[in-house]
């Protein structure tokens, strides 16, 4: 069986200008933004107009980034294009979920802007650094991390890139561990630990945010970066593993190959950037993978799929 992923774009995706096109000439990404705006006013004009500085402030990063990815996925919806399951990396979980009816486009963004608030007072509270280690597999960047010290492999993004999260010093240490062992650390331009146990009070704030905002069960399957399945079917278990997400390490590889072996074989991005499709071909082999931010993009993955008869 063939079918179709939509994947979320997630932080560090987000470049100015993002979304424009999309608003500008599909009325569903339109409603997008506006739904967005009506719940967090500016958000479309950052998103349009923001300097890269200022969409690189995680408390802006998240909801332009989860309201660029939802207008893309609209605009492909209003093409007639639905696809059989989501995902999405890190933040981007959100918007997937958002997409498959876990929450409203209200309680999304508000959700957003909750998790965005407390991942970044975590940062305020524990700086930290992370690093993409390429060309060495992810057993060996354990090793490594492990070796560097306050260090821990925090996204699984391909067979040979995994990001590490920790201290400043120890990700110091870490380079010069990855380039004994033939491998490329590069930084990661973020202040924060993500997903490492500097999030640790960012788990508890959502957490108890979602006691009171309660999850509805998604329509269609989402996979989890905590597990790298699928989604459990209770509320209870969805909202803990959502929580649970920032502080703890994606795990995209085991996800990609998940879908593969459900039947997935084209996979479209959603939102600014391409890193998602990239790691698709980078881990997938007999898969189709293209990323949609504009208008023209949205045609052609409308073609792609049209032309497997998936429509």
């Amino acid at each position: 069986m063939a079918g179709v992923a939509f994947l979320f774009a997630g932080q560090g995706s987000q470049k100015p200008g993002m979304g424009k096109a999309l608003f500008d000439s599909s009325e569903a990404a339109k409603k997008v933004f506006d739904g967005v705006d009506a719940v967090r006013p500016g958000t479309a004009s950052q998103c349009f107009e923001g300097t890269k500085e200022e969409l690189g402030q995680t408390i802006n990063t998240q909801p332009c980034v989860f309201a660029t990815d939802l207008a893309a996925a609209a605009a492909l919806e209003d093409l007639g294009m639905h696809p059989n399951v989501v995902a999405g990396h890190s933040l981007g979980e959100v918007a997937a979920l958002t997409f498959a009816g876990a929450f409203s486009l209200e309680e999304g963004t508000r959700l957003i802007e909750v998790r965005a608030q407390a991942m970044a007072d975590c940062t305020a509270k524990h700086p930290g650094a992370m690093r993409a280690v390429l060309k060495l597999d992810a057993a060996k960047v354990e090793e490594l991390a492990h070796e560097a010290g306050e260090a821990w492999p925090v996204n699984y993004n391909s067979p040979q890139q995994t990001v590490v999260a920790g201290s400043a010093e120890a990700c110091e240490k870490l380079d010069g561990l990855v380039k004994a062992a033939g491998g490329r650390s590069m930084k990661v331009a973020v202040s924060g630990a993500f997903h490492s146990p500097y999030m640790a009070e960012a788990t508890e704030a959502l957490a108890a945010y979602l006691e009171t905002n309660p999850v509805h069960a998604p329509k269609l399957p989402v996979y989890a970066n905590r597990t790298g399945e699928t989604y459990p079917e209770d509320v209870a278990e969805i909202a803990a593993l959502l929580s649970e997400q920032v502080s703890n390490p994606v795990k995209w590889t085991a996800e990609l190959h998940a879908m593969q072996d459900a039947g997935i074989d084209t996979f479209i991005e959603v939102g600014p950037g391409h890193t998602l499709t990239g790691l698709v071909k980078r881990t997938l082999e007999g898969v189709d993978a293209v990323c949609v931010e504009t208008p023209e993009a949205a045609e052609e993955a409308r073609a792609l799929v049209a032309g497997k008869g998936l429509i």
